[in-house]
């Protein structure tokens, strides 16, 4: 089964998107290839939940990290070659001999471009294809077995299949016409398959040599996955991957213990840490490097967030209908015995003070009873806080300070025991005039 995150979750922890501003992709997308890219995108749009497979390529991306391989191809190389191995070629050898004798023809008639480049393309792929038998014997070399010694050993297996050339030979000025041939069908129909192969093999290393090297980059860790059954969540100093010098805070969560019930000022970063913990959970999943110091988590079936729920006016939604209707999506997912991440960020922000009171106390009782889940609820309304500590004892209640410095507020960003008491509302409304202006 595939690791749940839908729109909206994707959305609030803008994790998805090459070209979005910040977004945890981007981050990551240091790769040197097309090809990298693609898998990379792949990767993100694909969560894992086998907790053997996410250790696995957890260990495999801390191989390369200790290791400090650099990946010696440029994206021009292997897009020159992807492009010239899809174009097509004859089943058989004779056919191939005749389509390459007219095309030669006519590039020495009327100049047709066909030929030439089937030459360049040709010399360049086997060029490449060189240089990747050479990095590959450089890799296997440093060590004997190692947690990607089997997709290399099938790459150079291929790479050193007799019929492939042992030199780059000149191709567009040296080669007969035979010899273009001869190679051209090798390459395009013989051995495409395993050529691709060595491609994908080239695109991994692409994407886990630069994920390494961000990870050293950034300081981050690897985080081990437990079977599912474990329910818990551990994490020291986690924080936001993509905001430098972020404040680290400790997450714990289990089935004894398995909702933070979050309170603090609008500026005091509540929703920041939500956040990074739903990110980090996220990347986790998928085996790559979290932004923590030391993370052990069981395997979840997904994550659903609600902290930027938009109101639909073509639907007639108001902001409050909306927020209720996130809100009846998560429980139908929670009610089907899915074992799930929650973040709810300001429940029914969207309506009066009394309802959103009576409706947050409601809500956070009811999920709060799926111990199989683990949950962050974040609420202006601590008075729920208050009656909530003392009925529901798997509950934990944390908060975000403000310090004052005179009459500024200054936040810590660090989690603290207990229930806010800030009401610093109305003195920052006072400090930015706003009175005397309307006087």
């Amino acid at each position: 089964m595939s690791f749940i995150a839908d729109k909206q979750t994707l959305e609030d922890l803008n994790l998805l998107g090459k070209y979005k501003q910040h977004s945890i992709f981007s981050l990551f997308n240091k790769v040197q290839t097309t090809g990298g890219e693609r898998l990379l995108s792949k990767m993100f749009e694909n969560p894992m939940t086998d907790h053997e497979a996410i250790n696995s390529r957890s260990t495999l991306i801390n191989y390369f990290e200790n290791k400090q391989i650099s990946f010696p191809f440029s994206n021009e190389q292997f897009s020159f070659m992807e492009n010239y191995l899809s174009g097509s070629s004859a089943g058989n050898y004779p056919v191939t001999l005749l389509n390459m004798a007219r095309k030669k023809l006519l590039a020495a008639i009327v100049r047709d471009e066909e030929y030439p480049k089937i030459q360049s393309g040709l010399q360049h792929s086997l060029e490449v294809l060189q240089q990747c038998k050479i990095f590959i014997n450089q890799l296997s070399d440093q060590q004997q077995q190692h947690p990607f010694f089997a997709e290399l050993l099938v790459a150079k297996n291929i790479l050193n299949d007799p019929r492939l050339p042992a030199t780059a030979v000149q191709i567009a000025t040296q080669s007969s016409l035979g010899q273009v041939a001869k190679n051209d069908h090798l390459l395009r129909h013989t051995m495409r398959s395993g050529l691709t192969t060595v491609m994908e093999t080239f695109y991994q290393l692409d994407v886990y040599i630069a994920v390494a090297k961000l990870a050293k980059e950034k300081d981050f860790s690897y985080a081990k996955a437990l079977p599912k059954d474990n329910h818990l969540l551990n994490a020291v100093e986690l924080r936001h991957p993509n905001i430098e010098k972020a404040v680290a805070n400790p997450v714990s969560l289990h089935q004894e213990r398995n909702m933070v019930f979050l309170t603090g000022a609008n500026m005091a970063g509540k929703s920041t840490f939500m956040k990074s913990f739903g990110i980090n959970v996220y990347l986790a999943h998928m085996g790559f490097p979290v932004a923590a110091k030391e993370m052990i988590f069981s395997v979840k079936d997904g994550i659903y967030s609600s902290i930027n729920v938009p109101d639909n006016l073509d639907m007639g939604y108001s902001h409050f209908y909306a927020e209720v209707l996130r809100v009846k999506k998560v429980a139908e997912e929670v009610n089907k015995e899915k074992n799930l991440v929650i973040i709810f960020d300001e429940l029914f922000k969207g309506t009066n003070v009394k309802d959103a009171y009576d409706a947050t106390l409601a809500v956070t009782a009811a999920f709060s009873a799926f111990r199989n889940c683990l949950f962050i609820i974040s609420t202006h309304i601590i008075e729920a806080g208050v009656v909530l500590q003392q009925q529901q004892p798997n509950i934990q209640m944390l908060y975000l300070p403000t310090v004052m410095n005179g009459n500024i507020p200054t936040y810590t960003y660090r989690l603290a025991s207990g229930i806010s008491s800030d009401r610093h509302g109305m003195m920052i409304i006072v400090n930015e005039g706003i009175l005397e202006m309307l006087k």
